[in-house]
């Protein structure tokens, strides 16, 4: 994002040069300790560098005017610790003991570069992990008794740390056997199970040896950062430039982002736009357990580095790959599904606002209702600059868009679809929201020192002035809440759906190397070079080759045209639904180092309408229909279930038992579907048969739209000033 009130602040960064980086480089940090029976991995001068250069910045520019003290160090070392071991599977009580001498010390240490604490206590995790693989695969060959009624501890996040090798032990020979079950219960032999599961640690294995110093950072760079706030991060040099790629939206791929989690690939996101977006096979929630080029032999990627995997799943466009899926919401002893995904080029930028036209009837009066779907607030920023007249944005591929809607559909309302919208350019929801009030304030900015910025439209007139409405959802963030916000600050339509997420922070991109002299660099380059340690990545004495990566700093703070934040609270609806998102797992509130919401003046602006009265009789008709919904009574049953799942920690061993609860559970989703289908007058489907894209319902949206056939029936009497246009 480009703001003006950064520029002079960013400036002044820039022409920093933190001359007491060179100390670092000669100050001997303190013996790290050395682990026996592992190759022990060490940290390099460049990391020593970074680390102080953060803290630096961090102290000097973040919004918070936080000090790095023992209080941040307590945080840093419990988060490090449960980022490393967060079901504590593999420390010892005796380990947790041991670090506790780094509580309080980590904050001077990073000041002087000292990261000789942090890497020690990877290294003994690194040997308890080495533990884990020689038990667990002399485990896999053991007979095991499947018709046992024990049970596996999955989760021992809240149970306190185990205090002899042989707990864990027994607890890892449970998760092999939890294992072999699921392989069971997916059809394939016996042989071939201890095979794959076999492959499966030893893959894991392999994949763990890989790690090197450049990773070990990161992982404690990420619990320093969060420490301080969600939204300040570190990229080190190989995560910044997939970062950059990312912000940059084009790489080649399934259009879909991944995570880790218990050692197996997630997709948390798919993007709006890509071939698994098209497909709709895919969704946010399903693990992906292997992959296959083409139609080549699948590769077993459980327990794999999430950057090999995602190296196995990119590729060129036009080729294809093949993934096993465990979809979302079911056991990992399902059988997998297997999906074929043709890879495309992914221009995140490029993603179009889509119109389509619905015909509601309310009390007997039929309206039709243009949908508005927007994935992002996009612009080619590129294409402007270079003086294209024709460049894309968000705001110009909208206004075609009303412009068909109103003189060609002929249109009653519309409604902006932003469910899912994370955010994208602030200038765009400036220039969007343009399109539907007068000239005047959008958003207003606060930055560390205090110092409030108010953006505004500033073009006259509006493109559609009929009756509007705007769908959020959980993952509506950023950009996304601007532009609710001000549609609701200004009365100028009616917001639907669930409490968005409260991201209302700004950060900024800054490149480390810039802030330190090219002299630096060298000395550094030829320090590394010098001396190489085990565990250390590549380097070379030629200071071009030293990349000291980026920071996002958080720098900045969102705050709606009446004075109220959008940090951490978000926008909440006019008509609220059921989230299908669990709202204690996602969001800023959620997040303990988040800022807190708070209030500003109110910025001057005339608003469009008082929708007050409108509002409550709106919400009155929704509650109504969503309790005689069959739609929303599955998802709040939904809700439930995943909540009660949420609070189990284990799972039975008994393999007839998981049988019958996974078979139950399948026949449960299927009648579902049926019941659904026949209220819709559609054919019932049969177990392992898939429903096709055109039987799909948005009973979201369709609620919706029942909402606005409500409105312009019951504000037939309020007064709009929307200007001329």
């Amino acid at each position: 994002m480009d703001f003006k009130l950064f520029k002079e602040m960013l400036k002044r960064i820039f022409f920093v040069i933190f001359t007491a980086a060179v100390l670092a480089c000669h100050a001997a940090p303190k013996p790290q300790p050395v682990v026996e029976g592992i190759m022990n991995v060490k940290p390099d001068e460049q990391q020593q560098l970074v680390i102080k250069e953060v803290v630096n910045l961090i102290e000097s520019y973040n919004y918070k005017k936080i000090q790095i003290n023992d209080s941040i160090s307590s945080l840093i070392l419990d988060k490090y610790i449960k980022a490393l071991d967060q079901g504590k599977n593999y420390f010892l009580a005796s380990d947790i003991k041991e670090f506790e001498k780094y509580r309080f010390t980590l904050d001077d240490d990073f000041k002087n570069g000292d990261l000789s604490g942090p890497f020690y206590i990877y290294n003994v995790y690194a040997k308890r992990l080495n533990e884990y693989f020689t038990v667990s695969l002399a485990s896999i060959k053991t007979k095991f008794d499947f018709n046992q009624n024990d049970t596996y501890v999955y989760d021992r996040e809240k149970m306190p740390w185990a205090t002899s090798a042989a707990t864990l032990n027994d607890t890892w020979k449970k998760r092999v056997k939890y294992e072999l079950v699921n392989l069971n219960l997916a059809g394939t032999s016996e042989a071939k199970n201890v095979e794959t599961l076999t492959k499966r640690y030893q893959n894991l294995q392999s994949q763990t040896s890989k790690t090197n110093n450049q990773d070990v950072f990161q992982i404690l760079m990420d619990a320093f950062t969060e420490s301080i706030d969600p939204h300040t991060n570190y990229f080190n040099p190989s995560n910044a430039v997939a970062f950059n790629e990312d912000m940059s939206r084009s790489f080649e791929g399934i259009g879909a982002r991944l995570q880790l989690e218990n050692e197996v690939v997630k997709i948390s996101e798919i993007i709006a736009g890509g071939p698994a977006f098209k497909g709709k096979q895919l969704s946010a929630g399903d693990r992906i357990i292997a992959v296959a080029q083409g139609d080549g032999e699948f590769v077993d990627v459980v327990g794999w580095r999430l950057d090999n995997t995602v190296s196995k799943i990119k590729g060129p466009a036009g080729t294809k790959v093949r993934l096993k899926v465990i979809p979302v919401g079911k056991e990992m002893s399902s059988k997998p599904v297997i999906i074929e995904i043709v890879r495309e080029k992914i221009i995140l930028q490029d993603q179009s606002a889509k119109k389509k036209v619905k015909t509601i009837n309310t009390n007997g009066k039929t309206y039709k209702i243009g949908v508005i779907s927007l994935p992002a607030f996009y612009a080619d920023f590129k294409a402007a600059n270079a003086g294209d007249k024709n460049y894309k944005s968000t705001t110009r591929d909208v206004r075609l868009l009303i412009d068909t809607l109103k003189n060609t559909d002929k249109v009653d309302a519309i409604v902006m679809d932003l469910r899912g919208n994370g955010g994208g350019s602030l200038v765009e929801a400036i220039s969007l929201t343009g399109l539907f009030i007068d000239k005047g304030p959008v958003v207003q900015v606060k930055d560390l020192r205090g110092k409030i910025e108010v953006d505004e439209d500033e073009n006259a007139g509006v493109t559609w002035d009929g009756p509007f409405g705007v769908i959020v959802d959980r993952l509506s963030a950023s950009a996304s809440e601007i532009f609710a916000g001000a549609i609701q600050d200004y009365g100028r339509g009616i917001i639907m759906g669930s409490q968005t997420y409260g991201k209302g922070t700004v950060q900024s991109s800054i490149d480390l190397n810039k802030l330190v002299n090219p002299s630096m660099l060298q000395r550094v380059a030829s320090l590394i070079t010098k001396n190489k340690t085990t565990g250390t990545s590549p380097s070379a004495a030629n200071p071009a080759d030293i990349n000291l990566g980026q920071i996002n700093l958080t720098m900045a703070k969102f705050y709606r045209v009446a004075g109220s934040s959008t940090q951490h609270k978000g926008v909440t609806p006019d008509v609220t639904f059921p989230s299908v998102y669990p709202m204690d797992k996602i969001g800023e509130d959620t997040e303990p180092s988040a800022l807190p919401w708070d209030v500003i003046a109110s910025s001057s602006f005339k608003p469009v309408a008082n929708l007050t009265a409108v509002k409550a009789g709106l919400m009155k008709n929704s509650e109504q229909r969503i309790n005689g919904s069959l739609d929303f009574k599955y998802l709040k049953q939904d809700i439930a279930d995943l909540k009660k799942r949420d609070a189990e920690v284990s799972v039975p061993l008994n393999e007839a038992k998981l049988k019958a609860e996974r078979d139950a559970q399948e026949a449960k989703s299927l009648a579902r579907q049926n019941d659904l289908r026949a209220l819709r007058g559609l054919p019932a489907i049969k177990k392992g048969e898939k429903v096709t894209k055109q039987d799909t319902f948005d009973f979201i949206e369709d609620e919706s739209l029942k909402v606005m056939g409500d409105f312009m029936q019951q504000s037939g009497s309020y007064v709009m000033n929307l200007g001329s246009f």
